[in-house]
């Protein structure tokens, strides 16, 4: 049961290091963020080769977020496969002849090349802000941005409790195995029971939790443990630095660009 839900919690725990970008303000992070998957996905799909130069934001955060990649990596592999399941099935819609260079392939497969390049590029970013700023803070800098309070309270509670789940699905399994002994796996005739006695669980201890934070003054608006985070230089520089970069990747082709220059440097 411990390995079930550790996953969930490695993020957090890289979020409080003590390191330049945890040090940043949530709110320069996540703005940073938001403009760099806005300028992901507003590439055309014949453009998807130009998006490799973004791939030095997640590079440079995880660099000084002293966050190994591999932790991304992983939680990439598992969302991943499944985009890329659906977005195979692009070849086989779309067959109308495209001229790529010298090769003339189908058209799907240029499709299937830019959802996989802006999934892993997008999702990446996501859990690298994540990685870096926490989810509590995150909803309170989505609160700064206005976003209703609904939302955000509706999307920091899934991420929280996610744990509370997959604990509560982990002793149910437990409690089915050592009824169950030399079984292997969840009959499917006990699937709906098993089902429902994890949901009058979660239903249960959804409640307790609920009087716990009304107790402890909880009223419904997400906030950030600690004193308050000033908006400071560095903050400012962080967001006008990436932001700048961001749109200059997106309406240059630094990729030819690059090209170009590398080609008459070797000539």
């Amino acid at each position: 049961m411990k390995a079930t839900v550790r996953p969930l919690l490695e993020l957090e725990d890289l979020a409080r290091r003590d390191a330049p970008v945890q040090r940043l303000h949530p709110l320069a992070k996540l703005l940073v963020t938001l403009a760099a998957l806005a300028a992901c996905v507003s590439y055309p799909r014949a453009s998807w080769p130009a998006l490799a130069p973004l791939l030095l934001y997640p590079a440079v955060v995880a660099a000084l977020a002293d966050l190994p990649f591999g932790t991304v990596l992983k939680r990439l592999a598992v969302v991943e496969p499944l985009i890329l399941f659906f977005a195979a099935l692009n070849p086989l819609l779309d067959r109308v002849p495209v001229a790529v260079g010298p090769w003339v392939w189908a058209r799907g497969w240029e499709t299937f090349a830019a959802i996989g390049a802006k999934s892993a590029l997008t999702v990446s970013i996501a859990l690298l802000l994540v990685a870096t700023t926490g989810m509590d803070a995150i909803a309170s800098a989505l609160r700064q941005l206005r976003v209703p309070r609904v939302l955000v309270l509706q999307l920091a509670m899934t991420y929280r409790y996610l744990a509370v789940l997959a604990s509560e699905v982990g002793r149910t399994l437990r409690a089915h195995a050592l009824r169950a002994p030399g079984r292997r796996g969840v009959a499917p005739a006990a699937w709906g029971s098993l089902a429902g006695q994890v949901l009058l669980r979660t239903f249960d201890r959804a409640e307790r939790v609920y009087q716990a934070m009304r107790l402890r003054g909880f009223d419904g608006d997400p906030r950030p443990g600690g004193p308050p985070h000033p908006f400071r230089l560095a903050d400012l520089g962080w967001l006008a630095g990436w932001t700048a970069f961001l749109l200059l990747a997106r309406f240059v082709d630094l990729s030819a660009l690059l090209g170009t220059y590398l080609l008459e440097v070797l000539r």
